[in-house]
Order: C-alpha cells, then structure tokens, then sequence
C-alpha cells in the first residue's frame, strides 16, 4: 500500500531501524535518532541490493518516488543503479580518467579470463594507450584522440594489435557508460579507420609425409625428459599450449582414459574433456613416476609448484631444427584438424574436440560431453595414424562409417 504524507510525518523513531514500505521498492528508513531516510530496494542478478535516495523532509514524497521511476529506468536497461550511482560521484570527483577506469574494468573481469589473456589485455593497454590518453576523462575521448593511438600502433606494422586495442577501448567505453561515467562509446565511430589485417595462419607440419619425420625427430630429442613427453603427448591431445603445460594430475582419470579441464583454464571458460588414447596413457604412465608427486603433469625445472614455461615447447622444436615459421606449440591443432577432416571425420566432432566456439550463441552453449563415443574413436584413431606415419605402416581405417 503506498504511503501518505501523514503516515510518514506520524512515524515515530524506536530503538532500532525500522522501514515503512511505498511501492516498487521504495520505502522510508526511519533512524532511532529521529531521521528519515529514502531508500530503493532492487535486485540486480539475484541479489537483493539497496540505494539512498536523499532524506525527508528535504526529499518530498513525490520527488522520491520520482527518483525511484529514474533508479528503475537505470536497472530495466540493465546497469545497477549503485554502480551507475558510483560513476557519477567519480565522474564528479575527477575519478573518470581512461586509465583509471581501464584498471577498474581490468580487475572486474579478470576473474572471467585466462591469466595468460589478463596479462595480454593489461600490457596492451600500459604499452598502447596509458603514456597517450591515460589521463583522459573518459567522457572526452572523442574518436579523433582514440585514432591517434591506433595510427601509432598502425605505423609500426602491428595492424592486428590495433583493431584488438580498438576492441579493448570499446569494451572499456562500454563499461564506462553502463556505471554512468561516459554517455557514449566513441570506439565504434572509428570501424573500417584502420585497414584490416592480413590473415595470419600459425606455423604448422600438415603434410603427412613430413609429420612422420617430425614424430620420429621428437622421439630422438635429447632434451629434458619433461620436455620430450611434454612433446610426445602434444600433438596426440592437441590442445592450446597454454591448456597443456597447466595440466594437473588431478585432472586426469588414466582408469576411464579422460582429461577433464576445468573451464578457467579454457578460452572459452568451459570444462573440456580430451579422450586419451593408448598412446597417451602409455605417455602419462611413463611420466608420472617422474612427476606424479607433485600438481603440475609438466611442472617448471626451477619449481615443481609453477608449470612448464610458455617457452619450453616451442623451445625445444627450435633445437630440433624447426623454425618458427615451420612449427609452433600451437600448430599440432592445425596438423589435427587438417588432416581429421582430409581423412572424413564429421567437422562437428572435430571442432568440438579443439573446443572451438560457435559463432551461433545457441549453439555455443553445448556440452561438453557432446560427441563423447564419436571424440573417443576419433582420438584413438589419431594416435593410431600419427603411429602409423611415424613407423611407416598402412593408414589404419575409419570403422564403423
């Protein structure tokens, strides 16, 4: 039932707190002191939160419930009104520069990325745009100032890196305006300023007559033992790099042949399951006496509490002779899912085990488990063909198409 004016006036302070409720979550805090105070009950993601809305008498009935139509406006269009409310006072206060708003945004979702893309987006923005437009207010950055910083980043041949650092600006302006400190994200005036960048395909062996050689060449590596299973088990799981040198015993099952990946550690934050061959088992069951009494399945060589370094992979294909250009960590996905497809496998099947996104957002939603009976077949079949080219055998059939 909504209040009345005498009904507020006749309310009485007692020894605690107390509220007296309008409607659509408006209500009058009254203070055992005797003050009046304005509130505005919402939820926003399930969470019950609350916002002041000035005190009676100074606040008028109708200007508060006002206030609460313009707080319900700010929540339908999806921004929490306390945030919104925050951004103005930094807006007021000079708290709205582009770096300290970038910082604030940076730490709100680095929890949702990869620590590996958290640092990228961070050193992009301190390299790129801090020493520029650090220090200016977001709600003056006008497309003319932000094409400055990507023409810097242009002229130096990193055309790629400007349209991320365009879509990280964005992201930032879009934040800005959802807390209520910019109106507008200026970013979007500048699509097509700067010319699109050449594709670039990552370096990768996917000719079979020279991944048998390869495969040979990595059994030779006289490396460390760490580092040579490291290179044995990638291309049979051709997961990322980043998902490979951060794998966990834990994470693997060696009785069902199952390596689950939790989704913090996948870029597209889901859990990924890699089905592992006998090969791969015969690899893991090798390497775990050497390393199975710690976290990490390929743990650093200066502390077993840190993983494998970024570097180790692609290091070691180096002293095998590859260069960068010929072979990255990363190029086992190519020489996978080339020849998976050159061979006849459903592409749903084997773009689910890259744990690729769908472009379609409904799609996208799958399961991990998808395809699980069909992604066991595949694996084994792999593991079986990469065995079969590196020993020179006959290409073992795909049963049961």
């Amino acid at each position: 039932m909504a209040l009345s004016v005498k009904q507020i006036q006749a309310a009485k302070p007692k020894d605690k707190i107390y509220r007296i409720t309008d409607s659509n979550g408006l209500c009058l805090e009254i203070k055992p002191n005797g003050s009046k105070l304005w509130r505005f009950r919402y939820r926003f993601n399930g969470k019950g939160k609350m916002i002041g809305l000035g005190s009676f008498p100074a606040t008028s009935l109708k200007d508060a419930r006002n206030k609460r139509e313009d707080q319900r406006k700010i929540l339908e269009s999806g921004i929490d009104p306390s945030d919104h409310k925050k951004g103005q006072k930094a807006a007021v206060s000079g708290e709205n520069e582009f770096e300290s708003i970038s910082r604030e945004w940076h730490s709100k979702f680095k929890p949702t990325w990869t620590e590996g893309h958290a640092k990228t987006i961070i050193r992009r923005l301190e390299l790129n745009c801090f020493p520029w437009i650090g220090k200016t207010p977001v709600n003056q950055l006008d497309p003319p100032e932000i094409l400055k910083v990507l023409r810097r980043i242009e002229n130096r041949g990193a055309i790629e890196t400007a349209h991320r650092v365009r879509s990280i600006i964005g992201q930032i302006l879009r934040y800005a305006v959802a807390t209520g400190r910019a109106t507008r994200d200026s970013s979007a005036d500048l699509k097509g300023a700067i010319p699109p960048a050449q594709e670039k395909h990552l370096a990768a062996i996917t000719e079979p007559k020279e991944i048998g050689p390869l495969l040979r060449n990595i059994e030779e590596y006289e490396g460390g033992d760490i580092t040579k299973y490291g290179l044995m088990l990638a291309p049979l799981v051709f997961v990322r790099p980043g998902e490979l040198r951060h794998a966990q015993w834990d994470e693997i099952d060696l009785e069902i042949a199952e390596w689950r990946i939790p989704a913090g550690k996948m870029k597209a934050r889901r859990p990924h399951i890699v089905p592992l061959s006998r090969q791969a088992l015969e690899i893991l069951n090798e390497l775990k006496p050497l390393t199975g009494n710690g976290n990490y399945v390929f743990p650093s060589v200066r502390s077993k509490s840190r993983p494998m370094s970024e570097n180790t992979i692609n290091g070691a294909l180096r002293r095998l002779g590859y260069s960068k250009e010929e072979l990255t960590g990363h190029g086992f996905r190519s020489m996978a899912s080339t020849n998976l497809n050159e061979n006849g496998w459903k592409p749903d099947v084997i773009e689910r085990q890259l744990a690729h996104v769908e472009g379609n957002s409904v799609r996208a939603a799958y399961n991990h488990a998808d395809y699980l009976p069909e992604r066991r077949k595949m694996m084994q079949w792999w593991a079986d063909y990469l065995e079969a080219l590196k020993n020179g055998n006959k290409i073992p059939n795909i049963k049961g198409d």
